[in-house]
């Protein structure tokens, strides 16, 4: 049997990660339970494996008297001294009581009580290991998925990415590497469950700490965060040094440091900007790229009422309204936004179908389509070269998929000549 607990104990401090003394802690646990139920009602009974023998014994305090009336709680002077040659009557002496077939015993309950023993030791790891990394990114490999749950190995433990803590536009390999925000450890009837996230705001916090020096020493802070998983993520920075650029120490040289983090996000669009304590300075940085004509304020109500002009009009909104709902998260308040009046309108219209003649004569194209082309905000070709196919597509339901192929290479074509 103690080949067998050495063996045991081996296994599990190699391949489980297991410290050989919590182990042994746990197994004497569950050994004292059985020994009680061998031996008795005896005093102060333990149960003991050496830890490098793997040898198991069962001990108690038995109480030192003439005549042993009750052998589960004393034992006699004459034994007792042979023990100890200097114990007295009424003296308490820890004797070994290890039954006969107690080894039989052990390795019954060694293969009863093991895994349940093992999960409560893996439970008290995986807590202790993660309760310091909550809020913090950790690595791992994409091992399965279940029902939209990501699974994923980070060593020795696995952790679950649910659902709605993916990025919708994001696709999960099986054997990808892949990091991931820690969001909490939970304490389930199964066992300790580590909740992972690539959506939370945070996770893009924690990968501009891990670039930009300045923001994990806390020279340029982040004052503000709000973000649309795989689609647009607003930042706003600022320090209290005026020899440095909060915002350039961010992107970096050539842009360098953000483009880490958008690669790791997938091309996912960062807006890094100042942060201003002047709402009205911070609206107009938030709104970005929409240029905004007006700003009026609202102190009472924490609203603020945003004027632009026709073409900066949708940009503003963004696609389903997400730029103006990231500016008002930014904020911290409600962002109303109007066109401006009008006879700046009439002024627009004009502008409009100015550039309008200009994109079809450039392209090649009807009056009326590129009526549409500018409108949806692509004021001149340069900015349909520039966009992406699934952009324009986007912007221009109307159009078919093709012709918006054709139109950005005329569009290429229009830059290369010019």
């Amino acid at each position: 049997m103690n080949q067998e607990v050495l063996a045991i104990m081996e296994y599990m401090e190699k391949e489980k990660g297991i410290n050989r003394q919590v182990f042994i802690e746990a197994m004497q646990s569950a050994l004292l339970a059985a020994a009680k139920k061998s031996i008795g009602p005896a005093r102060d009974l333990r149960v003991e494996i050496h830890p490098k023998t793997g040898r198991i014994n069962v001990r108690a305090k038995l109480e030192v008297v003439e005549k042993v009336q009750n052998s589960h709680d004393q034992i006699s002077i004459k034994r007792a001294k042979e023990i100890d040659p200097n114990v007295k009557l009424g003296d308490l002496i820890e004797v070994e009581v290890t039954p006969k077939d107690f080894g039989r015993i052990a390795a019954q309950v060694f293969k009863q009580t093991i895994n349940q023993a093992l999960k409560g030791i893996e439970r008290k790891m995986v807590l202790s290991e993660f309760k310091d990394r909550i809020n913090n990114i950790v690595s791992g490999t994409i091992r399965r998925i279940e029902r939209s749950d990501v699974i994923i190995d980070l060593g020795r433990y696995e952790g679950v990415m649910p659902a709605k803590e993916r990025v919708p536009t994001e696709e999960y390999v099986v054997g990808e590497r892949i990091k991931a925000y820690v969001l909490s450890v939970e304490d389930t009837p199964h066992g300790p469950m580590i909740i992972l996230s690539r959506s939370h705001p945070n996770f893009i916090l924690r990968l501009l700490e891990l670039e930009v020096s300045e923001v994990a020493d806390k020279i340029v802070e982040v004052k503000a965060i709000a973000r649309e998983p795989g689609f647009r993520t607003k930042i706003a920075v600022w320090t209290n040094n005026p020899k440095i650029d909060p915002v350039g120490s961010c992107v970096g040289v050539r842009g360098a440091r953000v483009k880490n983090i958008v690669r790791e996000l997938h091309s996912e669009k960062i807006d890094l900007f100042k942060w201003s304590p002047n709402v009205e300075e911070l609206t107009i940085e938030a709104l970005k790229p929409a240029k905004v004509k007006k700003v009026e304020v609202d102190q009472e109500h924490h609203r603020v009422k945003v004027t632009v002009d026709e073409e900066n009009y949708s940009i503003a909104l963004g696609r389903k309204g997400k730029n103006i709902w990231l500016a008002s998260k930014i904020v911290g308040w409600d962002i109303d936004v109007v066109k401006e009046p009008s006879e700046a309108v009439d002024n627009f219209t004009q502008k409009l179908t100015k550039a309008a003649e200009e994109m079809a004569s450039t392209l090649s194209i009807d009056q009326s389509v590129a009526e549409q082309i500018v409108r949806a905000g692509f004021i001149n070709p340069e900015a349909v070269a520039e966009s992406e196919e699934e952009d324009l597509m986007s912007a221009l339901p109307e159009l078919d998929p093709q012709l918006i192929h054709r139109l950005k290479e005329a569009a290429h074509l229009a830059g290369k000549t010019n």
